[in-house]
């Protein structure tokens, strides 16, 4: 089949990330194998201008994505981030992990992801309302509470999704709670959605601790990325009995063999807005990090972090992957060739869309959970979704991430399948 012509993937770029993952996963899906093409090429991409005035009076022009990898079991569903180094490459990626990773966890969900290049911290708040507005206007086009509904991601936040919200609402003139998840409560928010990434990635790391025979007690964790994911995994580690000794964000990294105090460090990090300078560790090069002695090792911040070289320097049993794409395809068969156990982002993470789930479902209903119960529920869905991965993992002999692949992408053509092909 000829390449797509509107993107030139490396072998450990995003595309070429996710592509190697589907051609890993090809001889596991038996006689829906002749669909796999579909999953090489995303349904639809739009890309759009977005030209704002600044508080200076003058113009300034971003680009912003969305693109809707697969519709094909339910409509888009994925995060939006504003990052200086966005591409429709990456967004690419994003929203077929996505497709993946809703799949795994069996939510009635394609895959989506958005994105607009630029630093939000060069703009004034002002600025940041008008860049959201004008893209949710953009974008209005294929969105919607059963088209696609975007979510917080990278740089982005309830505020950000209030003004998606509003605006979206504003052009179809009536109020659509449901376009979007991640909102604030006032405004259809689910409880628990800020912290159920992190949970997640919890839950999911305790599960595989538990079948290769790793206690909880004492195990030595280290987290790449300390914002919302790594933040709430770190503290439920601790309080679980783990120790956090390690963690790396973009202020620094700073090590303490004897585990940090993660009240003291949380408090730390809002008070000045990053881990660097925490009196309570000693302050390391950035690069040593991965040579740090572990038993889990969480990396939550950005894709393509674990290299094959650093992949070769890492002292850990376990990868518990909180951002999307954290290890390139070269990364992965030198862990694979070491022995390390690599739990997969389209799994590991997956507890926040579980919950932006719940609350485009309960924004639908207009009835409202408790969060023990929505706690309950995505433990439950988490559990769950994990076993049936680990099971097609020993049955294969096959990889966490290829069963993970496995699972979710046998759902997916198989609804393709039953859907058959239009007109």
């Amino acid at each position: 089949m000829p390449n797509l012509s509107f993107v030139s993937p490396t072998r450990n770029s995003p595309w070429g990330t996710y592509l190697s993952q589907i051609d890993a996963v090809e001889p596991y899906l038996g006689h829906l194998a002749r669909w796999v093409e579909t999953l090489r090429r995303p349904k639809r991409a739009l890309i759009v201008d977005i030209p704002i005035e600044l508080d200076n009076g003058t113009i300034a022009h971003y680009e912003g994505y969305r693109v809707q990898h697969s519709l094909t079991r339910g409509p888009g569903k994925g995060g939006v981030r504003y990052h200086p180094d966005v591409t429709l490459e990456e967004v690419m990626a994003l929203s077929a992990w996505m497709t993946v990773k809703n799949a795994a966890v069996n939510l009635p969900y394609g895959g989506a992801k958005g994105g607009i290049r630029l630093d939000p911290k060069t703009l004034s708040l002002k600025e940041l309302e008008k860049v959201t507005r004008r893209y949710t206007s953009e974008i209005g086009i294929i969105i919607g509470p059963q088209q696609d509904i975007p979510a917080p991601d990278v740089n982005t936040n309830g505020q950000i999704m209030a003004w998606m919200m509003d605006t979206y609402s504003m052009n179809v003139g009536a109020t659509a709670t449901g376009v979007v998840t991640g909102k604030p409560i006032p405004l259809g928010g689910s409880l628990g959605r800020v912290a159920a990434t992190g949970r997640g990635v919890f839950v999911i790391g305790r599960e595989a601790m538990r079948r290769l025979n790793v206690p909880m007690e004492g195990a030595r964790i280290a987290v790449q990325g300390f914002g919302n994911v790594g933040s709430v995994a770190a503290k439920m580690f601790a309080a679980n009995g783990a120790k956090i000794v390690a963690v790396q964000d973009h202020t620094g990294t700073i090590l303490n063999e004897k585990g940090m105090d993660m009240t003291d460090l949380l408090d730390h990090v809002a008070k000045t807005g990053g881990v660097g300078g925490f009196k309570g560790a000693d302050k390391i090069d950035n690069e040593n990090f991965w040579d740090v002695k572990t038993d889990v090792l969480i990396p939550a911040a950005l894709e393509g972090q674990i290299t094959a070289e650093r992949a070769q320097r890492l002292s850990t049993r376990i990868v518990l992957e909180g951002a999307n794409g954290p290890t390139t395809p070269d990364g992965d068969a030198v862990l694979a060739d070491r022995g390390i156990i690599v739990v997969p982002d389209v799994i590991a993470n997956a507890g926040g869309v579980t919950v932006s789930y719940f609350e485009w479902v309960q924004d639908f209903s207009s009835f409202f959970w408790t969060e023990d119960e929505i706690n309950v529920r995505l433990d439950q869905i988490m559990i769950g979704a994990f076993k049936g991965i680990w099971e097609t993992s020993e049955k294969h002999k096959i990889s966490l991430r290829t069963a993970a692949f496995t699972v979710a992408c046998t759902r997916v053509l198989q609804a393709r399948e039953e859907r058959g092909l239009y007109p």
